[in-house]
């Protein structure tokens, strides 16, 4: 059947019908590169320049790959391979095992920590889970950039490349572990062997590479800009002296070089081929004029040696929003506003689906987590588990209920928190291994959110804390539905939303504070990943940061550089009329200091300004409603919040909203009942 090229742009349609040879395709975010590269891979066998069985089209996901053969099948093109890399090796390496192996067996090692885990102990290197982990991505690091054990030290000299311990000890896992898969039964195999032993295969069997080259004549890599020189090797073993390649990437969004990917093949494939036909992609069909040109200022201050062929996106959808830009007081505000900003959404009609909350590390998702569970949205973790499903906050978890059943410790959850965490990862300073880091980062979350209860007068000694926690960990288990998406910016790769929240943008978290140790290159890198983040909007882009960590906290953050030209010198805004009132105290005028006073709003000595019995009939309602749920009674409402309650003597549900420490949930479940109790207390009763 012949294929319909009138639904290609005009930059599309070049790239689709470039004569056989090599192709480079510089597409855009939302530019249109999966149909361009399908386009393409059909016009070829439309025009009989390639049958659809001679064609390896290459993929970095699952996902993609499925993507594209059902785009294919669509246009009645079938028979084309489509596959991740490993997916691939492992298919031809099944096939020519025999020539290159004879009799011996080998078999995929479905799980490489033990392994990694032996050699640490016999290398006398720390074996815990955290840092068996980073040495396990080290090696897969070493492999994608073709270091052996032998030249490990020597190649990680001078490479601006951080280890998670001594290089030589590295070395010497990295040995343990490659010798261990070997035994007189046969070899094990990890991932990263199958593109070793294929690319060798390829070099080094002229036979194996005769009988692969006749089978595959054309090829295809879709983000080309992620490929490590490890996957480089093996294409040029696939190509052998040929040159009937198209790549299709965007340096623009490189944000994976800690796995070794680089964008340099992107960068020179002009170089390397010479006539090359080399297209750009820039009309962006996914965003809004007002996205995209947020997205081309930020991506347009990028330095370095990553900084490739200029992209500047070309809007092609209507007008719609600006992108907003909010500073907050504090996280929990931040997080409490953007639940807010998120129910209007949904009051608009955009699907839950189509909204996602964006952060830079896993950890940030707990605040934002309680604060849409608490406003009654419903929410699912892309890319990483819900804050209390995590390894190490259950493994905590138990460490403080141990605690708690301890007679000679101080009375400060906060302090026992901290202490009892340092025993399993919780270190003053924040450690260099990636795993170790993400550990770190959300045990630090957690004592975070024991010192906000406590300070919040939510509980007070350990085994309260502990309740509350339970109770949070089983109000924020949502089930598996359709809600709105909270993902790290690495895991939003690849996928969009009609409405983007970027949340937590300050120095130290965007860009990283490990990366801003690293130089310039690795923030360079954390810019490309805010451009990501922006990209992943179609319509509605908020951003935001917030001062301090808790309410009440001192002010110490700064917003990230990232933001610098692209909003004035702010002072906090867009705070809740309510939240601002509370800055003062309503008897005396002066600044309130504590979360308590703040949700009161006033100073605890000043005089009270309530109806004492109506406080009284409040916490006899609580108690009899707390009873009934059998849960305590701070988790119905907190005494601040009571006298708060007590002194305001809200007339409605709006008015009763407006009251520091009561949200929609709150409003929702208990509303009505606490109206009803107030109106035997009103004046004109």
């Amino acid at each position: 059947m012949a294929i319909d090229l009138s639904v290609l742009d005009q930059d599309q349609l070049v790239a689709a019908t470039a004569p056989r040879g090599p192709v480079c395709i510089l597409a855009g975010a939302g530019t249109g590169k999966t149909r361009t590269i399908t386009y393409r891979i059909a016009n070829l066998i439309d025009q009989g320049m390639v049958a659809p069985n001679k064609v390896l089209a290459v993929t970095f996901t699952q996902r993609a790959a499925g993507e594209m053969r059902d785009r294919l099948r669509v246009m009645g093109i079938g028979g084309v391979q489509a596959r991740t890399f490993h997916a691939a090796a492992r298919r031809q390496l099944a096939y020519f095992w025999p020539q290159i192996a004879g009799d011996l067996p080998w078999r995929m090692l479905d799980n490489k920590f033990p392994l990694v885990g032996r050699a640490a102990r016999a290398a006398g290197v720390d074996s815990g889970k955290d840092m068996v982990r980073d040495l396990l991505g080290e090696i897969e690091w070493a492999k994608a950039n073709v270091i052996g054990h032998d030249d490990y030290v020597q190649r990680i000299a001078g490479s601006g490349h951080t280890p998670p311990t001594d290089p030589s000890k590295v070395a010497q896992v990295y040995r343990l572990y490659e010798e261990g898969k070997r035994s007189p039964e046969g070899m094990l195999l990890d991932f990263d062997d199958l593109l070793l032993h294929v690319a060798a295969a390829l070099e080094n069997a002229p036979a194996v590479a005769e009988e692969f080259r006749s089978q595959y004549q054309s090829f295809v890599v879709d983000e080309y800009q992620d490929v490590t020189p490890l996957q480089q090797r093996v294409l040029e073993g696939w190509l052998g002296d040929r040159d009937d390649l198209t790549v299709v990437g965007d340096v623009n969004q490189t944000i994976y070089s800690f796995t070794g990917a680089t964008p340099e093949y992107l960068l020179n494939f002009s170089r390397t081929y010479a006539h090359a036909t080399v297209v750009k992609l820039q009309r962006d069909y996914r965003s809004t004029p007002q996205v995209t040109e947020l997205a081309n200022t930020v991506i347009g201050k990028a330095q370095g040696n990553t900084v490739g062929p200029k992209l500047e996106l070309i809007g092609m959808r209507e007008p719609g929003p600006q992108p907003t830009f909010h500073a907050y007081d504090d996280e929990p505000t931040e997080a409490r506003e953007v639940a807010t900003a998120i129910r209007r959404l949904l009051d608009d009609g955009v699907p839950a689906r189509e909204i996602a909350v964006l952060y830079r590390i896993n950890a940030q998702s707990a605040a934002f987590e309680a604060a849409l569970a608490d406003a009654g949205i419903l929410y699912q973790v892309r890319g990483g588990e819900g804050f209390f499903q995590r390894g190490e906050i259950k493994e905590a978890l138990r460490q403080l209920t141990a605690a708690a059943n301890r007679t000679d410790l101080p009375d400060d959850p906060v302090a026992v928190a901290r202490a009892a965490f340092a025993t399993i990862g919780l270190t003053p300073t924040e450690p260099e291994g990636a795993q170790a880091r993400e550990r770190w980062q959300a045990l630090r979350a957690l004592v975070d959110l024991i010192e906000d209860i406590v300070q919040s007068q939510e509980a007070a000694h350990l085994p309260q804390v502990l309740v509350s926690l339970r109770q949070r960990a089983e109000a924020k288990q949502p089930p598996a539905v359709d809600g709105v998406t909270l993902a790290s910016l690495h895991a939003a790769k690849g996928l969009e939303w009609d409405a983007v929240f970027l949340v937590g943008l300050v120095e130290n978290t965007l860009p990283i504070s490990h990366a801003i140790k690293a130089g310039e290159d690795q923030v360079e890198e954390e810019r490309r990943l805010f451009y990501v983040g922006i990209t992943r909007a179609r319509t509605h882009l908020q951003l935001s940061w917030s001062l301090a960590r808790q309410e009440g906290g001192h002010k110490s953050r700064s917003r990230s550089r990232f933001l610098d030209g692209l909003v004035p010198e702010l002072e906090v805004e867009n705070t809740p009329q309510r939240l601002k009132r509370n800055r003062r105290c309503r008897v005396c005028g002066n600044p309130l200091d504590t979360p308590a006073e703040k949700t009161l709003g006033r100073h605890a000595d000043c005089e009270p300004d309530y109806d004492e019995a109506a406080f009284g009939a409040l916490k006899r309602w609580r108690l009899e409603v707390s009873r009934a749920a059998g849960q305590p009674a701070y988790l119905v409402f907190s005494d601040a919040t009571l006298l708060a309650i007590a002194e305001a003597m809200p007339a409605d549900e709006p008015s009763l909203l407006d009251v520091s420490g009561v949200g929609p949930v709150k409003v929702e479940n208990y509303g009505a009942d606490v109206l009803r109790v107030l109106d035997d207390y009103r004046e004109d009763n």
